[in-house]
């Protein structure tokens, strides 16, 4: 029974993180294919690259928002382990989604909002990073891999080691996910948050 019910929080929790907020978005406020914009990507970063930033904004919330929805939702019902199933799927769904032929995000606000989830004090931290690296460098994407270096380490002392070790797993797809922004951050050509 308890396998079932885990199989179904991870089936539950990818289908929750599949919905692609960014293409939703764009959609309702007539600013066109995402993936043909910018750097092609789904997520908040590059709806701002529109110049809409109330889109932008509700893409964020809608992001982070599901994957911190399926952890808590998975812990109520589930508990703790249901809660990391939920964690790593809802990432799983953004990165891979079903609905996009499993060409999604970076999974940056979704990764976000699971920490949140999972453990508050972690999520603050990690999202009080991200913010510190943005207001001094502008890079989202340096903001992001620098807080999601730093998560796993925060979770070993203010959440638990299996936490921490989870977190850990999720930070390889945000650094997967961003190879190409690394390359170009090497380059010098990586380009600043607000940049249309």
């Amino acid at each position: 029974m308890t396998l079932l019910l885990l199989f179904l929080t991870a089936l539950l929790a990818y289908l929750l993180g599949s919905i692609p907020f960014g293409i939703v978005m764009a959609r309702l406020f007539g600013l066109g294919d995402l993936r043909a914009i910018g750097s092609g990507n789904i997520g908040a970063t590059n709806v701002l690259r529109t110049g809409n930033k109330p889109a932008a904004f509700l893409t964020l919330l809608g992001d982070s928002g599901k994957g911190a929805l399926a952890v808590l939702i998975a812990r109520a019902l589930v508990g703790e382990s249901g809660a990391g199933v939920a964690a790593l799927f809802a990432m799983l769904g953004h990165l891979y989604p079903v609905f996009l032929n499993f060409k999604g995000g970076k999974g940056v606000a979704t990764f976000l909002g699971t920490l949140l989830a999972l453990s508050w004090p972690v999520g603050l931290l990690a999202c009080a990073t991200w913010l510190l690296v943005a207001v001094l460098t502008r890079y989202s994407s340096l903001s992001a891999l620098i807080a999601a270096l730093a998560a796993p380490v925060f979770a070993f002392f203010l959440y638990h080691p299996h936490g921490a070790l989870l977190i850990l797993i999720l930070t390889a797809f945000i650094f997967f996910k961003h190879r190409s922004n690394i390359a170009r951050l090497r380059a010098g050509t990586e380009p600043k948050i607000g940049k249309k």
